[in-house]
């Protein structure tokens, strides 16, 4: 039963996630640290979610990260990500990864070169195609990722995004219907990995010895993450939809409410 989180009142189960130690707050990046936009790169945390995350990120036994759909790469430019970064990432829906202190890591173990150069191929022949297939429908985009490929429709009418999707599935199942297919909000997303966002967090959990996770998302792929979630963690919807999170709220900035309840309980227990 997933229930609307009230700001003005004392919440006992967002309190006692508060208090757990190690605790890992994990967030989808689109529409949940950050409004939803037009041009995908163009999208930034809200002030307040990003001051909000600093200040978790400055506690013990507290790991912050974003979990995303976004290749690395376009995970780290969006989320001002640098080098010195205490913010853990796990981008292409949990097929890869950054560690504070590590860097970039290949948490997968030994891959099959040959496979992966042939996907690589095969991903830069399909993104020339679709490109180029996308031309026939104004306002569509093609983001280019790093293991697979992303349509998004926010900039187009509704029927020219639905004959787009229709016209790249058509695409998809003939040259590679080996390839995970995602939908979202305004968004048709094909990769050659299978790993869903439950990946993520169970790396997560396992690489900070977490004792709770707390996770926050808007989209249908998020929802993979948030039936990872066990007894004492907490899922967090961000908008409409139908969930597995216990919480549902409105918006990113009370996403931000959200996460500066947590730290206010958090740094209280240190003094």
């Amino acid at each position: 039963m997933t229930r609307r989180w009230n700001p003005e009142e004392p919440d006992e189960t967002v309190l006692a996630l508060a208090r757990t130690s190690p605790l890992v707050i994990a967030l989808d990046f689109d529409g949940t640290a950050s409004e939803l936009v037009g041009d995908p790169m163009a999208a930034r945390a809200v002030p307040e979610v990003a001051d909000a995350l600093a200040a978790l990120a400055a506690l013990p036994e507290t790991t912050v990260a974003f979990v995303s759909g976004r290749s690395l790469v376009h995970l780290r430019e969006i989320t001002e990500h640098h080098d010195g970064s205490p913010v853990a990432l796990a981008g292409s829906h949990g097929a890869q990864y950054w560690f504070p202190g590590e860097g970039e890591v290949d948490v997968a173990g030994a891959a099959d070169t040959t496979a992966d150069v042939d996907a690589d191929e095969l991903r830069e022949a399909l993104s020339d195609e679709i490109e180029t297939l996308l031309g026939d429908f104004p306002g569509m985009r093609l983001e280019r990722k790093t293991l697979g490929l992303g349509i998004h429709g926010r900039r187009a009418d509704p029927v020219v995004e639905q004959r787009a999707f229709s016209a790249v599935d058509e695409v998809m199942a003939q040259r590679a219907a080996h390839w995970r297919r995602r939908t979202g909000d305004r968004i048709l997303e094909y990769s050659s990995r299978h790993e869903g966002k439950d990946v993520a967090i169970t790396r997560l959990r396992e690489k900070y010895d977490a004792a709770a996770i707390l996770f926050a998302g808007d989209d249908v792929t998020d929802e993979d993450a948030l039936r990872a979630l066990r007894p004492g963690d907490l899922g967090v919807r961000v908008g409409p939809g139908e969930t597995a999170a216990a919480l549902r709220v409105d918006s990113p900035q009370q996403i931000a409410q959200l996460l500066g309840v947590i730290a206010t309980e958090r740094a209280s227990r240190r003094e």
